[in-house]
C-alpha cells in the first residue's frame, strides 16, 4: 500500500496541489492499515470507516478524512482495485450564510468619486493605488487576494489580459480587462512603476511588500463613510463588488438577448470558479433583484435557475 500511497501523493502534487497536511494524513492511514493487519491493496467499509472516524474528532476532521481518502479510493479503483469509496457526508453546515451586497450604479459612482477625492496623504500611497485597485475589483471581478498578488510581470497590457497565478483551488488563468482599466493600469506603471522590477507587486505596501488585505478593507470602510453608503457588520464588504461585477454581466447578457446556457461557463471561466454551483447563484440573485428581466427569458431562467439550496463562496 505504501508505494501506491506515493504514487498518489505524486500524482496530486504533479496536478498543481500542495498536498502537505494531506501527506502526513496518509501516513498515518499507511501505519494504521499495517498496524492493524491488513493486507493487500483492497479497501472495506468497516476499514475506512474505523480510520475515518476517530471518536474524539471534530466533524470537521472527519470530513477532511472523507475527501482524502475518497480520493485516494477513487485513484485504486482507476487502476482496478477493489476498494469501498466513502462518502463524504460530514460538511459543516454554515450558519447564516451572507447575503451579498449589489452596488447599484449611482452608489458605484459615489463611492470611486470619494475614492478619487480622498484627502492627498503623503505618508502612504493610497492616493496613487486604490483608484486603481477598486475600480480593478469592480471591473474585473477579482478576489482581493488576486489582485492583491498580481506582480508587474503578470500584466500584459497589449492583449489586455492579467495572469492570475495560484488563485483558489491553485488554479491559475487568464483574465480580460477592458480599454479602460487597461489604460488606467498603464498609468500607474508610467508613473509609480516606473523603475519596478518585473518581480514588484502591483499594489504594494508603503515597505514595497504586498498590501495587507486589512489595509483593504480598512480602507473601503473610509469610503463608504464618505459616500454615505451605511456599513454594518453584514456590510457591504470589499467582496461584494466581485458580487456587483457577476450580477452585472448577467443583467447586460440577459437585456441583450444573450444566450445564459452559452454565456454561463465563459463567466464561471473568467471569475475562476471550480464549478457552476457559484455562478448559477448569481442568476437566482439577478432574478431576485431585477425580476422585470425574467419574463425577457422566461422560460430559459426557469431550466437554469436552481430552486435555492446552492452555497456560493462567501470569503
Amino acid at each position: 500500500m505504501k508505494n501506491l500511497l506515493r504514487i498518489f501523493i505524486r500524482e496530486k502534487q504533479m496536478t498543481g496541489f500542495k498536498y502537505k497536511t494531506q501527506v502526513k494524513e496518509l501516513e498515518r492511514f499507511d501505519a494504521y492499515y499495517y498496524y492493524n493487519g491488513y493486507g493487500g491493496t483492497s479497501l472495506t467499509k468497516s476499514m475506512l470507516d474505523s480510520f475515518i472516524y476517530g471518536e474524539f474528532e471534530k466533524p470537521s476532521t472527519h470530513y477532511k478524512k472523507e475527501i482524502l481518502m475518497r480520493d485516494f479510493a477513487e485513484f485504486l479503483g482507476r487502476h482496478g482495485y477493489p476498494v469501498y469509496v466513502p462518502l463524504a457526508k460530514s460538511a459543516p453546515q454554515k450558519k447564516n450564510p451572507h447575503i451579498p451586497y449589489i452596488f447599484t450604479q449611482k452608489q458605484l459612482y459615489k463611492l470611486f468619486m470619494k475614492v478619487d477625492s480622498y484627502p492627498l496623504e503623503k505618508t502612504n500611497n493610497r492616493n496613487v493605488l486604490d483608484p486603481v485597485l477598486f475600480r480593478l475589483l469592480y471591473g474585473s471581478g477579482l478576489r482581493v487576494s488576486e489582485a492583491l498578488n498580481l506582480q508587474l510581470q503578470d500584466i500584459d497590457l497589449t492583449q489586455k489580459v492579467l495572469i492570475i497565478r495560484h488563485a483558489k483551488n491553485n488554479k491559475d488563468r487568464l483574465v480580460p480587462i477592458a480599454k479602460s482599466l487597461t489604460e488606467r493600469i498603464q498609468c500607474l506603471l508610467d508613473t509609480y512603476h516606473r523603475f519596478s522590477a518585473d518581480t514588484s507587486f502591483l499594489f504594494p505596501s508603503i515597505t514595497g511588500n504586498r498590501m495587507d488585505k486589512s489595509t483593504v478593507y480598512r480602507r473601503f470602510r473610509d469610503y463608504l463613510l464618505m459616500a454615505d453608503i451605511p456599513h454594518t457588520s453584514a456590510g457591504p464588504r470589499v467582496h461584494d463588488l466581485r458580487h456587483t461585477f457577476a450580477v452585472c454581466c448577467l443583467k447586460k447578457w440577459v437585456l441583450s438577448g444573450a444566450e445564459l446556457m452559452n454565456a454561463l461557463p465563459y463567466l464561471s471561466a473568467y471569475m475562476g470558479h471550480t464549478d457552476f454551483r457559484a455562478t448559477q447563484y448569481y442568476l437566482r440573485l439577478t432574478a431576485d433583484l431585477y425580476p422585470d428581466l425574467v419574463s425577457r427569458t422566461e422560460a430559459e431562467f426557469e431550466y437554469v435557475i436552481p430552486e435555492g439550496g446552492w452555497s456560493y463562496e462567501g470569503k
